[in-house]
């Protein structure tokens, strides 16, 4: 018998205008379905609409049309208080005047929690949050992580059903940052609590999520795994917002209709997988990380072309490779028996079919 996914959160054409009669919508028709246990994090560039689809499931904004659903039921025009779910924001928001642990029991006094169940449940978040011996300080004695792990804990204390952060790392250091990003995501696999975490960092949304959830102008443009999202864009923006990429403009001339395909670029046979719309003599513009493409010497691939500039980075060395009127970004691992190549050296690129898609034309333009 067929498994299927319980749901723990689902957003259903869910929109947002502010202005009424406006055209401009904050949030347009974005749906989502998001399993039990599960960590999805909204990603997208500042006025993407990922806070404002954020606030919606909090409450403390009320869509313009759509409906959101936990465990199946409507929770549309519910009080804030009333909806179960655990928020922690940028600024932290802690009380100065209340102790850490009167901080995370606070949301527990407010529902009128015995005094055994506060202390115990205080606690074990301070173990869980792995602050036990800090639960008398105040917040002004502790740094930006503590503050930040102290609200993630406060969150959690009534054991709400689902878990929203909006961008609750921006203010630290990227050191700090990388760090709690790793407690962030123990603390919630320890729980198994669903969680959605709205940032604007690629590289925090790939380290947390199991799905990303990328959104532009308001609207989702895709949603899969990390490694889904990166290596198969949907478009172009999904593309050149997750990192660098090359986008290169070719026809068709082998193959096609959803499988593996030629295209000449620079008078050029490249391969690539083709969408399914896509026949001999379509125009094409392929997809291809930097780190797909590799340098060989001249007539080794076939595309050829000239060393531009090349970094020297540690580890590896970025190539800008002029090929014809266009150019081609590079990333080469360094090793011993790999010589640099020096600008101004001709050389030769190639790449595998399976790290090249095509973006149709429609795509290449969003």
């Amino acid at each position: 018998m067929t498994q299927h996914k319980v749901h723990d959160l689902c957003l259903r054409s869910l929109s947002k205008t502010y202005n009424p009669g406006s055209s401009e919508q904050a949030v347009r028709d974005v749906s989502l379905e998001i399993a039990r246990g599960e960590f999805v994090a909204l990603l997208g560039p500042s006025g993407s609409g990922k806070t404002t689809t954020l606030m919606m499931i909090a409450g403390f904004e009320e869509p313009t049309a759509g409906d959101i659903l936990v465990d199946g039921k409507s929770i549309v025009g519910m009080p804030p208080n009333r909806r179960d779910i655990g928020v922690v924001f940028q600024n932290y928001a802690l009380f100065p005047k209340m102790t850490v642990a009167e901080n995370i029991g606070f949301p527990l006094r407010m529902r009128r929690r015995g005094r055994a169940e506060i202390k115990a449940t205080v606690g074990r978040l301070l173990e869980l949050i792995r602050l036990e011996n800090y639960g008398e300080r105040y917040p002004s004695e502790l740094s930006g992580g503590q503050q930040q792990r102290v609200a993630l804990a406060r969150a959690l204390a009534f054991d709400p059903k689902l878990l929203l952060l909006d961008e609750p790392m921006g203010a630290l250091d990227r050191k700090l940052r990388e760090q709690l990003q790793l407690e962030v995501k123990r603390i919630q696999r320890t729980l198994g609590i669903t969680t959605v975490y709205v940032t604007h960092d690629q590289e925090e949304a790939m380290v947390l999520a199991d799905r990303v959830a990328i959104m532009n102008h308001g609207r989702l443009e895709q949603v899969g795994t990390p490694a889904e999202v990166y290596n198969r864009p949907v478009n172009r923006f999904v593309g050149q917002f997750l990192g660098t990429a090359n986008f290169l403009r070719g026809r068709v001339v082998g193959g096609g209709h959803g499988g593996a395909a030629e295209a000449e670029i620079a008078g050029a046979r490249v391969p690539f997988i083709a969408a399914p719309d896509l026949s001999a003599g379509s125009a094409v513009e392929i997809f291809v990380r930097p780190e797909c493409v590799i340098v060989g010497p001249a007539g080794a691939g076939p595309l050829a072309g000239t060393v531009e500039s090349a970094i020297f980075v540690g580890e590896i060395t970025r190539y800008t490779v002029r090929v014809g009127d266009f150019q081609v970004l590079a990333t080469s691992q360094n090793r011993a028996d790999h010589p640099i190549h020096a600008p101004g050296t001709a050389v030769s690129l190639r790449w595998s079919a399976d790290n090249a898609i095509a973006l149709t034309p429609t795509e290449a333009a969003s």
